[in-house]
């Protein structure tokens, strides 16, 4: 069954995507759940203008994401956190606190998802935290982390 993608559907591709699927898959997922329709000559054409508006919004969403990257590569971003003993924290520090930490202090918004951190923050220092702010744009971003005076 040939179908066209309304939305991205994750593994099987993007909007505007003219596909082959199996006809269960078709019938019973995609066409009910609204997610794609059925590939017509005339809707192939529909197709073709819904992917060119894919891709100028993705060049669009892709520069904002590198101007967003080049205002933050190279300004640390500091965070004031209670230490107790051996210099660790009292709690840790997380990529929502850095989210929050970025937009107090550069006015630049990020969300927490985008923020990617293996393990929380439990000491203070100066850490390398990678953001992917769009799937071709992923940047370090300084974090210090200071006792509270």
């Amino acid at each position: 069954m040939k179908v066209i993608l309304r939305t991205d559907v994750d593994g099987v591709g993007h909007k505007g995507d003219v596909i082959e699927v199996s006809n269960g898959y078709g019938r019973n997922f995609l066409l009910p759940r609204g997610l794609a329709f059925l590939s017509t000559p005339g809707a192939e054409a529909q197709a073709e203008g819904m992917r060119r508006s894919r891709e100028l919004k993705d060049t669009a969403a892709r520069q904002a994401a590198e101007d967003v990257a080049k205002s933050l590569v190279n300004n640390p971003v500091t965070i004031t956190a209670r230490v107790g003993a051996d210099e660790k924290l009292f709690g840790s520090i997380t990529p929502a606190d850095i989210a929050a930490a970025v937009n107090e202090q550069k006015s630049v918004e990020l969300d927490r998802k985008q923020i990617h951190l293996d393990e929380p923050i439990k000491a203070i220092g100066q850490y390398l935290v990678p953001v992917k702010l769009h799937a071709s744009v992923e940047f370090p971003v300084t974090v210090e982390v200071v006792a509270e005076a």
